[in-house]
């Protein structure tokens, strides 16, 4: 759950170590699969690099999610929060 950095925007949350581990794929695969340098992956992941419109549609089509389930303007939540998580009592 990395920010992905943007030289003067509001950050981008990504779940790409997630759903690849949810997937069993390596960095290697995944790039590959979207058709760029496994380094670029690892960039995505770290926050170090802004992934374009057409990359973030691309992961879309490979994990088979809406691209806002991959990426967000706010932090994801954890799994296990959500799994967890307990009812406020008023």
């Amino acid at each position: 759950m990395s920010p992905v950095s943007h030289r003067e925007g509001m950050p981008i949350y990504n779940q790409l170590r997630v759903l690849r581990a949810e997937r069993g794929l390596s960095r290697v695969a995944l790039a590959e699969l979207v058709e760029v340098h496994p380094q670029t992956i690892g960039a995505i992941e770290r926050g170090d690099y802004f992934p374009s419109l057409d990359l973030a549609f691309r992961f879309s089509d490979v994990f088979e999610l809406p691209v806002e389930a991959i990426f967000s303007r706010q932090p994801f939540v954890p799994l296990s929060a959500q799994l967890y998580k307990k009812e406020e009592r008023t």
